[in-house]
């Protein structure tokens, strides 16, 4: 009950399994994949999406548990504009066009542009009633669009939620990648294995010649990927037509092979 998360001062013999919450006793999740990074504004949401989305066509009964509760974006790129409801059971996600469930804090409050000004236990708390109180059903496939940082919040989500990997993101930036490697070293801490490295905005492709342009300078998804055992790459570039998508909330008709690299991560 007075646990600090400080492990270095404390001579309890605590396991992993200590700290995770239990699902809604109709909940039934068969594997929970964390979207990360050390940082926010690099793209966690439009991986999550696009991973959701993935999952879809591959015939898995997908959820989306959208984690990041002062920045949610999940609803809106997937069009949804009706609210949660509850029963006496539990909370109900809310459903996209082609069958993904969905909960995020945007779809309980009265308008999606109210600010959450909540302190980091009030968020971390609201995150794990998403995955306790939460009616889930049978999910082949969760995706969790994590908080950004390494702090309390998911430090929180990485103890509660019994995720069985994570997908880091990232950009070109050296300045970036030195904050993202910081998400590797603390899934790595928390005995979590990093799945695949993610490099969204990775450069722009020419509508005329093709020549890809490095906006921000040139990739290093291989180069932190080799440096942590990671195997799976992907990237992600500058795309006005999967801009479209997003700002249309129809995401479920993106085009692209960008993240096709993940798709064996789906299965069991």
């Amino acid at each position: 009950m007075s646990c600090n998360h400080d492990c270095s001062s404390c001579g309890q013999k605590c396991s992993k399994a200590d700290f995770l919450e239990k699902p809604h006793e109709l909940t039934r999740v068969k594997k929970i994949i964390g979207i990360v990074s050390g940082k926010g504004g690099v793209g966690k949401s439009l991986v999550t999406s696009m991973m959701a989305v993935l999952a879809q066509r591959n015939g898995l009964k997908v959820a989306v548990l959208d984690g990041d509760v002062t920045g949610p974006s999940i609803p809106k790129v997937f069009g949804l504009t009706e609210k949660a409801m509850g029963t006496e059971q539990g909370i109900l996600p809310v459903t996209t066009k082609m069958g993904i469930e969905v909960m995020s804090l945007n779809l309980l409050l009265e308008n999606d542009t109210d600010p959450v000004v909540w302190r980091g236990p009030v968020i971390a708390g609201m995150v794990k009633q998403f995955w306790t109180d939460v009616i889930w059903k049978d999910i082949d496939i969760m995706f969790i669009d994590m908080p950004p940082g390494t702090g309390d919040v998911p430090l929180t989500v990485f103890q509660s939620i019994p995720i069985d990997g994570v997908i880091v993101v990232s950009t070109p930036q050296q300045l970036v990648g030195m904050i993202v490697e910081k998400a590797v070293k603390m899934a790595g801490m928390m005995d979590i294995p990093v799945l695949g490295l993610g490099e969204n905005m990775s450069y722009v492709r020419c509508d005329k010649c093709g020549h890809e342009i490095k906006i921000f300078g040139e990739s290093r998804v291989d180069e932190v990927a080799q440096a942590h055992g990671i195997e799976k790459t992907a990237r992600i570039p500058f795309d006005p037509d999967l801009a479209r998508v997003c700002d249309a909330g129809l995401m479920e008709l993106f085009e692209g092979d960008y993240l096709d690299s993940f798709v064996s991560l789906l299965d069991d």
